[in-house]
C-alpha cells in the first residue's frame, strides 16, 4: 500500500529539506521524481548540483530529455517517465490519481502559508478517503522529523 508522509516545513525551505529526503531515497535504491512548478525545477536544478561542497545529487529535468535514466527527475507534470517508486509534491502539486505505483508519496508545505497549509488539509482528507496510510511530520526544536500523526 502506498504510504503518503506530509511534511511541515517550519522555519525551513523546500531547498532546506529535500536534499537530505532524496538523499535518503537513493540510498534505498528508489528511483524519485520531484513535481513542481518550472520555476522551481529550474531553481532545484542548480540546487542539487551545488548544495554540499563535497556532494551532489545526479538528477535531471524533464526539459533535458532522457527522462527514462534518471534517479530523480525533476518535472512539473504528473506522468511517470523515469518508473519512479518516491513521489515527492512540491509547490501544492496535486496528489497523483493513481497512488499505486508508488511506495511513497511525500508532500511538502510551508507551515508560515496558511494557503499551503489549507492546500496539505485538503490533500490528507483525499488520501484517506482513497484508502492511502498518510501519516504527517514535523520537525522538533533540533530539527528532527517527528511523527505527529
Amino acid at each position: 500500500m502506498t504510504e503518503v508522509l506530509f511534511y511541515h516545513l517550519q522555519n525551513r525551505t523546500v531547498e532546506d529539506v529535500l536534499p537530505g529526503l532524496l538523499e535518503r531515497s537513493v540510498e534505498r535504491g528508489w528511483r524519485v521524481i520531484v513535481q513542481c512548478s518550472e520555476d522551481r525545477a529550474e531553481a532545484l536544478d542548480a540546487h542539487l548540483w551545488t548544495y554540499k561542497d563535497d556532494s551532489f545529487l545526479a538528477h535531471g529535468t524533464l526539459r533535458e530529455g532522457q527522462a527514462a535514466d534518471q534517479p530523480i527527475l525533476l518535472t512539473p507534470n504528473d506522468d511517470n517517465p523515469n518508473g519512479a517508486s518516491v513521489r515527492f509534491l512540491v509547490d501544492g502539486a496535486p496528489l497523483p490519481e493513481d497512488a499505486a505505483p508508488y511506495e511513497r508519496i511525500v508532500l511538502l508545505f510551508n507551515g508560515d502559508d496558511p494557503d499551503a497549509v489549507a492546500t496539505a488539509r485538503e490533500r490528507w482528507t483525499a488520501a484517506k478517503s482513497a484508502g492511502l496510510e498518510a501519516t504527517y511530520w514535523q520537525p522538533d526544536e533540533n530539527g528532527r522529523w517527528q511523527r505527529k500523526a
